[in-house]
């Protein structure tokens, strides 16, 4: 495996902040959103960085390598054409699930829209890593795995945050994105100190470091990305920096861009905080290779183990590992998105505001993929938004999100407004289809989501335990 590349100062590339990032002094590379880029249509903006030399790495968000099921290949493909488009010498993606649902569970598939956190267990982690190993043979250069921000914790966690990184690590030889920005907001939401996390994984496997802004709101901190950059936040850079020399720390921004200058102050910030905390008194990462890192075990806590042996792979134990997180995640997701019941032992208070905070973003990222529909429905569009949300979860993404959400106000025989309905109609028949569902159509449509939505319902009040202690789905249960 190639060394880890030394990349520097970075920042995210957007395409509202394009030019402005373009003209940033000192940027000596950066990160783009994978699923917003084509591989044979790149960005002017895109090509011309990278004309000049500077480091474009992909950072994809779909596909879901913490889920109970397989890296779709279909995705894969993707994120490694975009990676060799770019010439990029890595790419990255987060340790999360996005979906769930399905024929594991017999249950209706459902989609978040977000990245929700895997419980740090011994099936979870088989699991994930049969799937980052899946993904590293799919990918032509290395991948570096993400930790990310969580509101809810999972109960009964077998390890913490940092020995769950460092058995991935030691299991699979991934690199790591260290997210400093959802360390400090796994602190503030769950407890979890960040200095014990970066004593527990290990430093000289990571690639790069994100750092980005949030905000605090009723003792839940909230990963904006669209606020500055706070001091407890550069805390934790100070704190990882004293430890190792990053290859490369990047400033992520996703929404309510300031001024080029002020992202500027952030980036100094950001240099100046590093500089501050003075030279590791450990190995650069830059010039280690991430497959012979081995993480020494603190005190009082078992020693990491090696990859599965053949015999355990031989016996299933992996897809029997992938039958119960497939259970688990499901309950959560669909608690989070369907309104059925939260999952035994979790936090409903947290529940409920995870579940409000994924309808929020499903609203405010239709509205940006589909700007007219705020347009056509006004004041309107985000109350009718969050109540069609409440009934309908995500099934195939944010643009096929805002073709149900106007489909579904039409067979309501809304807007009440004819004009506006018109106006919804007519957008609708350009994308969807040569004309809006007849009602016999959409009185099926609509009944069949009900069903789905009861029998989602059904199932998760029918659940049981197993003798393991796994809850079960019963198989007869699916909305399709």
């Amino acid at each position: 495996m190639n060394e880890t590349p030394r990349l520097g100062i970075g920042i995210g590339w957007r395409p509202e902040i394009a030019g402005a990032v373009e003209e940033l002094p000192g940027v000596d590379w950066v990160e783009a959103v994978a699923e917003n880029l084509c591989s044979g249509h790149l960005p002017e903006s895109l090509v011309r960085l990278r004309e000049r030399g500077v480091t474009v790495v992909p950072h994809g968000v779909s596909l879901g390598l913490g889920g109970a099921d397989r890296p779709d290949p279909r995705r894969l493909a993707d994120l490694a054409e975009r990676a060799e488009a770019l010439g990029s010498p890595l790419v990255t993606e987060h340790i999360a699930f996005v979906r769930a649902g399905g024929e594991r569970t017999a249950s209706p598939a459902l989609e978040a829209g977000h990245l929700l956190p895997v419980p740090r267990t011994r099936d979870a982690l088989r699991v994930l890593c049969e799937n980052v190993r899946i993904a590293q043979d799919a990918l032509p250069v290395p991948l570096a795995v993400e930790n990310i921000a969580a509101l809810v914790s999972w109960p009964d966690e077998e390890m913490s945050e940092g020995r769950f990184l460092a058995e991935l690590v030691e299991r699979t030889g991934v690199r790591l994105l260290i997210d400093v920005a959802n360390l400090h907001t796994n602190h503030v939401n769950r407890g979890e100190d960040p200095a014990k996390a970066l004593d527990e994984l290990p430093v000289e496997a990571i690639a790069y470091v994100h750092v980005a802004g949030g905000i605090e709101r009723d003792g839940v901190w909230h990963d904006t990305h669209s606020h500055p950059v706070t001091r407890p936040v550069l805390d934790v850079l100070a704190e990882l920096r004293s430890r190792v020399a990053p290859p490369g720390v990047l400033l992520e921004r996703d929404d309510d861009f300031p001024p080029a200058a002020e992202l500027a102050g952030e980036l100094t910030l950001i240099r100046e905080t590093l500089r501050a905390a003075g030279p590791a008194p450990v190995r650069d990462s830059a010039t280690v290779r991430p497959s012979t890192v081995r993480s020494p075990a603190p005190a009082a806590t078992a020693p990491v183990r090696s990859a599965p042996t053949a015999a355990e792979e031989a016996s299933g134990a992996t897809e029997a590992a992938r039958e119960r997180l497939a259970l688990a995640e499901t309950a959560l997701l669909s608690a989070l998105v369907a309104g059925t019941p939260a999952p035994e032992g979790f936090d409903r208070r947290r529940l409920g505001v995870q579940s409000r905070a994924l309808a929020a973003k499903r609203a405010g990222v239709v509205a940006k993929v589909a700007p007219e529909l705020p347009g056509i429905l006004g004041d309107g569009f985000r109350p009718a938004f969050l109540a069609y949300a409440a009934r309908r979860p995500m099934r195939g993404g944010y643009r096929r999100d805002a073709l149900d959400f106007a489909e579904a106000l039409l067979t309501e025989g809304r807007p009440g407004d004819p004009a506006a309905r018109r106006r919804l109609a007519l957008w609708w028949r350009e994308r969807a289809a040569a004309r809006p569902p007849r009602r016999p159509v959409r009185l099926a449509r609509a009944a069949r989501a009900a069903l789905a939505q009861g029998l989602t319902r059904v199932a998760h009040s029918r659940s049981f335990r197993t003798p393991d202690g796994a809850r079960e789905w019963p198989r007869g249960a699916s909305g399709s």
